[in-house]
C-alpha cells in the first residue's frame, strides 16, 4: 500500500508540472505575469503568445485607470523579462511591466503592444507600419529599447495614445 501511495503521489506531482498555466495580475502600479508550459504545440509558438496576453491586459488596465482619472503610461525601461528553461521544451516566462504616473491627462498612454521573436530579431518596421492606423494625427509611438533574455527572447514594447479613449488629446 505504501508503494502505491508513493507512486500515486509522484504521478500527481509530475502531471501538475507538465500542464501549462499562465497568470496575470495588474494593480494601479504594475502588471505581472507568468507562463509555465511547453514552448511549442503543433509547431505554434505557444510560450511567446504570452507576450500577446500581457500586452492586451496592460492596455486594458491603462484604459481602466484613465477612465477613473488615474493617468499612467508604461515605464518602458523598467520592463523585466525572464525565460528560464527556454530551449528545453518547457519554459517559465515571467514578465513585469511597471507603470509610471503622469500628472497631466494627455501625457497618459492607453494603448500597448509588442513585437518580438524567439531566437530572431523582431520585425519592428513592419509592426510600426501596422500600428500607424491606430495613431491620432500628429502623434507617434513610444518604443522601448530592444529587450532580450539570455535564452533568446527579444521584444520591443510599444505604447501610444488610444485615439478613441483620448480623443480630447488631439
Amino acid at each position: 500500500m505504501k508503494v502505491f501511495v508513493v507512486l500515486f503521489f509522484s504521478l500527481f506531482l509530475l502531471s501538475c508540472k507538465s500542464s501549462e498555466y499562465s497568470e496575470i495580475y495588474c494593480s494601479d502600479e504594475v502588471c505581472e505575469g507568468e507562463y509555465f508550459g511547453r514552448e511549442f504545440i503543433n509547431g505554434a509558438d505557444i510560450a511567446h503568445q504570452f507576450s500577446n496576453k500581457m500586452a492586451e491586459k496592460v492596455g486594458q488596465k491603462l484604459k481602466e485607470l484613465y477612465k477613473v482619472g488615474k493617468y499612467r503610461k508604461v515605464n518602458l525601461n523598467g520592463i523585466s523579462m525572464k525565460t528560464e528553461g527556454m530551449g528545453s521544451g518547457k519554459v517559465n516566462y515571467k514578465l513585469i511591466i511597471p507603470f509610471s504616473q503622469v500628472r497631466i491627462k494627455c501625457e497618459a498612454l492607453t494603448s500597448f503592444d509588442h513585437v518580438g521573436g524567439w531566437g530572431h530579431k523582431p520585425e519592428l518596421n513592419r509592426r510600426k507600419k501596422e500600428l500607424q492606423k491606430f495613431l491620432m494625427s500628429g502623434h507617434s509611438l513610444e518604443i522601448s529599447n530592444l529587450k532580450k533574455t539570455p535564452e533568446g527572447l527579444q521584444e520591443y514594447w510599444i505604447q501610444w495614445k488610444n485615439k478613441d479613449i483620448q480623443k480630447e488629446c488631439q
